[in-house]
C-alpha cells in the first residue's frame, strides 16, 4: 500500500427533514448573507427553497437566490454568480440541489474569493488561494461533490468541460434527506448511481498494491449500489433505498475507497468529460457509455485486478485471470442494460463523425500536453481509439 492522507471535514446532518436544520447550520459558519444558488423549477416547485430559505429567516441571516443551473454547469451562470455575489457583499454559498448546482456553486466562491477570471483555475492557468464557504442541501445522489474536493465547469465557448480540485472548496457541511430524491426521474437516477459507483471503480483499478480493507469498502459499495438501483426502478419511494444510495454517493467521492491505493486510474472521467462537452450528456450515462470500451482497451496491463473485480462483485468462477477480466467487463456492461444505461456511443444517441472523435481526443489530451489514465497512458492517439470502439456498436466483445 501507499501512504497517504485523507481529509474529509465536512459535517453530515442525514436523515428525514434535515433540510429544516439549514439555518441553524450556515450561523454556525459565522454567515451574514447567503447566496441560495439552485437549479430549476422543481426546487421551487417542490416547496424546497422555500423550507431553506425560511430556516435562514428564523436564523436572522439575509439571503439572495440564483436558479437555473443546468447539467454541466455552465461558465456563464458561474460569472453571474460571481456579480452578485460582490453586488451583495455574500459571505456563503448555499447549494441546493445535485452535483451540478454545487460545482457551480463552488465556482462562484473560488471567483469571488480570487481576484481575475474563475475559468483560469479550470483552465489550468492558476490554482486558488481561497474560496467562499460552501453548504448544500443535497437533493440528487450522484456526483458525490458534497464530500469531494471537486468541482467541473463547462465553459460553452468551446464545448469545455474542465474540472478544479482543491481543498479549499470542501463543503462546509451537507445536508443528507433522501427523501428529496423520492421524484426523481428513473434516468437520472440510473445515471446517479452510475456516477457513484465510477468513482470507486476509478480509484479500484490502479497500478498500485491495494489494502485488503480499502477493497473491501469498494466492493461492498459497488454491490449495495448495483442492488438498491434495481429496487428503485421498481419502488423509487422506497426510502431504505434512496438512503444507501445517498451515502453511498458521499462516501464514492470523498476519498475514502481511494485510501492507500495510487489515487487511480480516472481517464474514463477525462474521456466523458469531452463527450459531456461535446453532446450535453447526462454524465453517469455518458461513463457508462465509454466505461467498457476503455475497460477493453487497458484490461491486460493489470487483468488480476479485472480478475478481482469480475469474481468479488460478480461472482465469476473463472480461474484464467484473463477469461475472468473479459467476462467482468461483459457483466458489468450487462448490468448497465439492466438498468437502462448505454454502453456505447451508439445506446446514448450518438454517431460520432471521424471529425469529433479526433476533437475530442486533442481536447482529451489538452492537445498533446498531457496523457490520462494510470493503466495505460492515454493521449490523443489512444482516445480516439476508445472513442471509435464505443461508437461502433458492430465491434465484437474482444479484447484489444
Amino acid at each position: 500500500m501507499n501512504n497517504f492522507n485523507y481529509y474529509a471535514p465536512t459535517k453530515v446532518v442525514f436523515g428525514k427533514d434535515t433540510e429544516k436544520e439549514t439555518g441553524r447550520l450556515v450561523k454556525e459558519q459565522g454567515a451574514s448573507s447567503v447566496l441560495v444558488h439552485f437549479g430549476g423549477k422543481s426546487a421551487i416547485a417542490s416547496g424546497l427553497i422555500d423550507r431553506v430559505c425560511q430556516s435562514l429567516k428564523e436564523e436572522g441571516i439575509a439571503y439572495e437566490t440564483l436558479g437555473g443551473v443546468v447539467p454541466n454547469p455552465r461558465l456563464s451562470k458561474v460569472r453571474e454568480g460571481i456579480a452578485l455575489c460582490r453586488e451583495k457583499k455574500i459571505d456563503f454559498v448555499l447549494a441546493v440541489g445535485g452535483g451540478s448546482v454545487i460545482d457551480s456553486a463552488k465556482a462562484i466562491g473560488y471567483g469571488v474569493a480570487n481576484e481575475g477570471d474563475v475559468w483560469d483555475f479550470y483552465a489550468k492557468k492558476r490554482v486558488p488561494t481561497a474560496c467562499l464557504p460552501i453548504g448544500a442541501v443535497l437533493t440528487i445522489a450522484a456526483a458525490g461533490s458534497e464530500m469531494s474536493n471537486s468541482s467541473v465547469i463547462t465553459n460553452e465557448d468551446g464545448g469545455l468541460k474542465r474540472g478544479c480540485n482543491t481543498d479549499l472548496c470542501r463543503c462546509r457541511f451537507a445536508v443528507m434527506n433522501p427523501e428529496l430524491t423520492y421524484t426523481l426521474p428513473d434516468y437520472q437516477t440510473q445515471c446517479g448511481c452510475t456516477d457513484i459507483m465510477m468513482h470507486t471503480m476509478e480509484r479500484y483499478f490502479n497500478m498500485s498494491e491495494n489494502m485488503e480493507l480499502t477493497d473491501g469498502i469498494s466492493e461492498a459499495l459497488i454491490k449495495t449500489v448495483m442492488k438498491h438501483s434495481k429496487i428503485l426502478k421498481e419502488h423509487p419511494d422506497c426510502y431504505e433505498s434512496r438512503a444507501e444510495v445517498m451515502w453511498a454517493s458521499s462516501l464514492s467521492h470523498n476519498d475514502l475507497t481511494g485510501c492507500g491505493t495510487d489515487g487511480g486510474d480516472w481517464a474514463c472521467h477525462q474521456l466523458e468529460h469531452e463527450i459531456g462537452g461535446m453532446f450535453d450528456v447526462a454524465h453517469g450515462a455518458g461513463l457508462a457509455a465509454v466505461w467498457g470500451s476503455w475497460a477493453r482497451y487497458v484490461y491486460k496491463a493489470r487483468p488480476e485486478r479485472f480478475a478481482k473485480f469480475a469474481r468479488n462483485i460478480f461472482n465469476i468462477q473463472e480461474t484464467d485471470d484473463e477469461k475472468a477480466a473479459v467476462a467482468g467487463i461483459e457483466a458489468m456492461e450487462d448490468y448497465y442494460r439492466s438498468v437502462g444505461m448505454p454502453t456505447n456511443l451508439c445506446e446514448l444517441g450518438i454517431d460520432a463523425t471521424e471529425e469529433q472523435i479526433k476533437e475530442m481526443a486533442d481536447k482529451c489530451s489538452f492537445y498533446g500536453k498531457r496523457t490520462v489514465g494510470v493503466m495505460k497512458k492515454i493521449g490523443a492517439p489512444e482516445a480516439a481509439e476508445i472513442y471509435r470502439m464505443s461508437n461502433d456498436k458492430s465491434i465484437p466483445l474482444y479484447s484489444r
